[in-house]
C-alpha cells in the first residue's frame, strides 16, 4: 500500500515577509544581539538573508544536510573559531520540524566548548515537539495534529512531482 499524497501547504511571498518580520520583532524585542546570522542550507538561507537585511547583521551560510562528505566541517570549523572568541551567531532556518538539522548544528557547534548563550536558533515555522529548541519564530505548530507539508516560495519552484517526492522521504511527518 503506497503512502496517502502528502497535504502541500503553499506560503505566499506576503506572508514569508510576515514571518521574517515577525521574527525580526521578537529578536529586537529580546535585546539579544548576534554578531552573525547563519543560514542552514538550502531552506534557511532565503529566510537568513532576508533577516539579515531586515536586522543588519551580516550573513553567513552552512549546509551540512546536502550530504557531501566534508563540505561542512571546514565551515563548521570557522562558526567554532567565532565563537570561541567570543561571538554570538543566530541559526536560521526555514522551519524546526524534526530538530534533526538544527540539533546536529548545535551539538556540533557545543561539542568543542562553544557557549550554548552565544548560540541561538530562529525559524518561521516551530514544531513543539521538535526536539531541537528554536528561541525566536513566528508561527508555531504541533506535528502530531497538523500534517501539512509546508512549500515556502522558493520551494514552490520544484513540481509538485518533487514536492511529494520530499514530503514522503520523512513519512512519519504526514497523515
Amino acid at each position: 500500500m503506497s503512502a496517502p499524497a502528502p497535504q502541500l501547504a503553499y506560503i505566499s511571498h506576503e506572508t514569508f515577509v510576515a514571518d521574517v518580520l515577525a521574527v525580526a520583532e521578537r529578536i529586537e524585542a529580546e535585546g539579544w544581539r548576534p554578531d552573525f546570522l547563519v543560514g542552514i542550507g538550502r531552506g534557511g538561507l532565503v529566510p537568513a538573508a532576508y533577516l539579515s537585511h531586515r536586522i543588519a547583521i551580516p550573513l553567513l551560510s552552512v549546509d551540512i544536510s546536502s550530504g557531501e562528505p566534508g563540505f561542512a566541517g571546514d565551515l563548521l570549523d570557522k562558526l567554532r573559531r567565532k565563537l570561541e572568541a567570543g561571538q554570538r551567531i543566530l541559526i536560521v532556518d526555514d522551519i524546526n520540524d524534526s530538530g534533526n538539522t538544527i540539533a546536529s548544528l548545535r551539538d556540533a557547534l557545543e561539542a568543542d566548548g562553544a557557549r550554548p548563550d552565544h548560540v541561538r536558533v530562529a525559524v518561521l515555522v516551530n514544531n513543539r515537539r521538535s526536539r531541537a529548541r528554536a528561541e525566536y519564530f513566528s508561527r508555531g505548530i504541533d506535528r502530531d495534529e497538523d500534517k501539512r507539508w509546508f512549500v515556502f516560495p522558493w520551494e514552490a519552484m520544484s513540481s509538485p512531482e518533487v514536492l511529494e517526492e520530499e514530503a514522503l522521504e520523512v513519512p512519519e511527518r504526514l497523515a
